[in-house]
């Protein structure tokens, strides 16, 4: 009962947040939002933008997760995301060790719940009304499943936390593969072998193997994306060596293991960190923190990558390029920066070029050189 009454008040809150917004974006159709998070260490903040037709943000509100950020980098991708219909928005509290559940509408949302989620959560993922989040801390390095009920607050899967095969991982990503069967988690500090990536088999009651290990191709394995043919990619920042940055992919075979497809294309850049793949699965944008830049990639139907440009999009030195999201109908790539506080906004071409529309949110809600963290847009 308590959720339905707060779902009759949705619309309420809607309606204010418009009236409340600038006038230009009266004028303007508006067709999802953005989302960002502030990463504060005391009363976390989500940054809600409206998004317009031409791919622009408006600033609407600024939600309190009732919770607490690092104040410094999460170093990982996924620390805030959208359940696939956008009707909920989760948020990792690393500095609370906790996750704060809002429903969405439009771009306002509203808080339901905050929910445990061990020590120090970096990164989440979802696959039907299954989710798990990655603990990230020294003292748990680790996976912990939920499930979500039709009102979006997860509840903990019993006996589904499970250890990475190694205790120094400083874990990048926890993603579910696009059959729900399984996850990986890439290690940006290297094991006894060197860099690898963990894979954990998921069975019918949505509890996790212990982690199957296999060698990663490049240095210091970020983030990671899956094609919808199950080909997974992963960037790779390649420090401590300078334009070192390069992309991956693997074959995800049934047993959990992965196979080498490309071994690390590399493009130019410095300290590689977060990846995403266009709404046709031809392209990928990789986000080079260091450089700040973006660079580009095609995914051949095999899943060979190759380089594009290396520096498909720029910005100012000192821009800090971090989370990358695409908007729902596959048009615009937003970029966080965490220099200025903002976020820059691109125009997707169809051979994957990018067009600068704007950088949008500086001097708004979002701090300039402090840990901003996560982005999530439909």
């Amino acid at each position: 009962m308590r959720f339905l009454k707060l779902s009759l008040l949705l619309p309420v809150f809607a309606a204010k947040l418009l009236v409340a917004a600038p006038d230009d974006f009266r004028h303007q159709h508006s067709l999802g939002a953005a989302f960002a998070l502030t990463n504060r260490t005391e009363n976390n903040e989500v940054i809600a933008f409206a998004r317009t037709s031409d791919g622009q943000l408006i600033e609407t509100g600024r939600y309190s997760t009732r919770g607490n950020g690092l104040g410094s980098d999460f170093d990982s991708q996924g620390g805030l995301i959208l359940s696939a219909d956008h009707r909920f928005l989760y948020a990792c509290n690393p500095g609370s060790d906790d996750i704060t559940v809002f429903a969405v509408q439009g771009s306002a949302l509203i808080f339901l719940r905050k929910v445990p989620a061990g020590d120090e959560p970096l990164s989440i993922t979802i696959s039907g009304n299954l989710m798990y989040v990655l603990d990230g801390s020294v003292a748990a390095t680790q996976i912990t499943g939920f499930r979500i009920g039709p009102n979006g607050v997860p509840r903990p899967l019993p006996n589904s936390t499970k250890s990475l095969s190694s205790p120094i991982a400083v874990p990048g990503e926890v993603l579910f593969s696009p059959d729900g069967k399984k996850l990986v988690v890439t290690h940006k500090v290297n094991g006894v072998t060197g860099p690898q990536l963990d894979t954990f088999l998921i069975d019918s009651a949505g509890l996790p193997s212990d982690p199957i290990v296999s060698a990663a191709t490049g240095m210091r394995p970020f983030a990671e994306a899956f094609r919808s043919d199950g080909t997974l990619f992963v960037i790779e920042s390649g420090l401590p060596v300078t334009e070192n940055a390069g992309v991956s992919s693997y074959q995800l075979n049934n047993d959990g293991t992965l196979e080498s497809i490309t071994n690390s294309a590399k493009n130019g850049q410095t300290d590689g960190c977060w990846i995403v793949i266009t709404n046709d699965q031809h392209y990928a944008f990789a986000s080079n923190f260091a450089s700040a830049t973006i660079s580009s990639y095609e995914l051949a139907k095999d899943g060979r990558v190759s380089l594009i440009n290396g520096a498909a999009a720029s910005e100012e030195t000192g821009s800090e390029s971090v989370d990358l999201a695409l908007s729902s109908d596959g048009h615009y790539l937003y970029n966080l920066l965490r220099g200025p506080g903002a976020i820059a906004v691109f125009r997707v071409e169809q051979m994957g070029q990018l067009i600068p529309i704007g950088v949008f949110g500086k001097g708004g809600g979002l701090p300039a050189n402090y840990g901003v963290s996560g982005l999530a847009v439909y």
